[in-house]
């Protein structure tokens, strides 16, 4: 494989991975249902396999295969530890068909 075509692949195997972590930060809709949807666990996980990405191939990359990398790290960290300090979302109760004046008298 050329080194041209292989650095291709490369960023765009970053992309792919950041591009599900900025979904899973809750940062970009979902592409099929176009919800906001947040799984830090996720964020998580895809942070830390762009991580170990990173240390599987020191000393074997390009410069901008290397900038590439880090800068896509450093942005979904700090993305991440923002999301951290947000409160956690719950899903809304149910309607149960009642009316805030039942509610109020029960």
């Amino acid at each position: 494989m050329e080194e041209k075509e292989a650095t291709k692949y490369f960023i765009s195997l970053v992309i792919s991975i950041s591009s599900s972590c900025w979904m899973q930060l809750g940062k970009v809709p979902h592409p099929i249902t176009g919800k906001i949807e947040r799984d830090l666990e996720g964020a998580k996980l895809s942070v830390d396999m762009l991580e170990m990405l990173k240390e599987k191939t020191k000393g074997n990359l390009l410069a901008d295969e290397q900038r590439v990398l880090e800068t896509t790290i450093s942005d979904l960290k700090l993305n991440y530890v923002d999301e951290l300090k947000k409160p956690e979302e719950k899903p809304n109760a149910p309607d149960t068909g009642e009316n805030q004046k039942d509610k109020e008298q029960k």
